[in-house]
């Protein structure tokens, strides 16, 4: 049996998205460029802007407000760095936390050696952050705050709106990296509180190659790229104008399926999870209640990690010990780290994302694979520290002596 659980890393393209994508496409239909008045690119156009307003209407903006992109990281970069340059650098200070995607992190980083301030805020165990701890980081020059709502890792939920209300109170900007929340929670500029957000077509169902940076009227950006001035002159470029409706339909069967697929991936979370009582030693990193419907994050002790990836692909168990931004990468998750976990437990984790095909069958042969691959692997490794360690373990736990 082929049981995929990576689909925080990436999702199969739907069937209806690819024909609304082949409409784009072939010849006859809205293949032109958009940016041509004749005849050939009217159609086009007319897609693209039917594309445009429905990202639009889905997330609470006006169609001025979305800029298609090609990937989310590339709708990251542009509201951190088309924010700062926008504003002249007159206010150099950015706020994030420490558990952020390294689209985030290395953009904050960059914009440090151009002159940025950049404040890391640190997170819970359970990878949350306290809107106090931002409101008292805000300072009068404070230009952005940029927060993941839903982590990739660990499914964490933060307290987004709450965050926003502390934002707009001082006059700050406020970025939410939505890529894993989009199409999966009910998400809105203005019920996230926030000033613009970021989306990823793969993530849901759709493309690869495209995503969104979508901001609410008013907002200032510089673009990254220039050339003739698309998409409302902040990404120059030919719309690529199938990967656009290839987007806008993904999101529009996400949001109709939303409440029938949610709960489907939590009654499979929840017999997934059954896991842990036929396996000690087990720790779930992340919130138990504030958290994606569909992502499982577990430290097994005793096992490596990457020994147990490898073991579980063997078995046509396709899941991941992290982000796929860090596949290769040996030292353990940022993000783990960031939430308090020793090495151990980090490099004994292993990131299960759910789909909506996923079937009670799956869970149940990935959970049979799953005890009997970590108990083989325990023998091998650690055979006399069975039995001495369970989620309260320091084992689990940095040591901060």
């Amino acid at each position: 049996m082929e049981v995929y659980l990576d689909h925080n890393a990436t999702t199969p393209v739907r069937p209806e998205v690819l024909e609304a994508m082949e409409e784009c496409l072939r010849a006859g239909g809205a293949w032109g460029n958009a940016s041509s008045l004749h005849a050939v690119g009217r159609p086009a156009r007319k897609r693209l802007g039917e594309a445009r307003r429905l990202v639009a209407d889905a997330l609470g903006a006006e169609p001025t407000g979305v800029t298609f992109t090609g990937s989310g990281s590339e709708a990251i970069n542009l509201a951190l760095k088309g924010a700062y340059f926008a504003s002249g650098a007159a206010r150099r200070h950015l706020i994030t936390t420490s558990i952020e995607h390294s689209a985030v992190l290395k953009t904050c980083a960059w914009l440090q050696t151009q002159g940025a301030e950049v404040t890391y805020l640190p997170v819970d165990s359970a990878g949350r952050l306290d809107p106090d701890q931002v409101a008292g980081a805000i300072r009068e020059d404070t230009l952005l705050v940029s927060l993941v709502h839903a982590n990739n890792e660990v499914g964490t939920l933060q307290p987004t709106a709450a965050i926003g209300e502390a934002c707009r109170e001082r006059g700050v900007l406020l970025h939410v990296d939505a890529v894993q929340a989009v199409g999966k929670l009910p998400v809105t500029l203005d019920g996230l509180r926030c000033d613009m957000l970021s989306l990823s077509a793969h993530k849901l169902y759709g493309p690869k190659g495209v995503g969104a940076l979508v901001a609410r009227a008013g907002v200032e950006l510089t673009p990254l790229i220039h050339g003739g001035g698309q998409e409302h002159g902040v990404r120059s470029g030919t719309e690529a104008v199938a990967q656009a409706a290839g987007l806008a339909r993904a999101l529009e069967l996400s949001l109709a399926e939303m409440a029938q697929t949610t709960e489907h991936l939590q009654r499979l979370r929840a017999r997934f999870l059954q896991v842990r009582e036929r396996l000690e030693a087990i720790k779930l990193n992340g919130h138990p209640d504030h958290t994606l419907p569909h992502t499982v994050n577990l430290s097994f002790m005793f096992c490596d990690g990457m020994a147990l990836g490898l073991n579980l692909n063997l078995r046509g168990i396709r899941v991941s010990q992290g982000s796929a931004c860090a596949a290769g990468q040996i030292a353990p998750s940022h993000v783990l780290m960031a939430m308090g976990l020793s090495e151990k437990a980090a490099h004994g984790a292993i990131r299960f994302s759910l789909g909506k095909d996923n079937t009670e069958a799956e869970i149940d042969y990935v959970v049979e694979e799953l005890v009997s691959t970590v108990k083989k692997l325990r023998l091998l490794t650690a055979p006399e520290d069975i039995g001495k360690c369970d989620e309260n373990c320091p084992c689990f736990v940095l040591d901060e002596a």
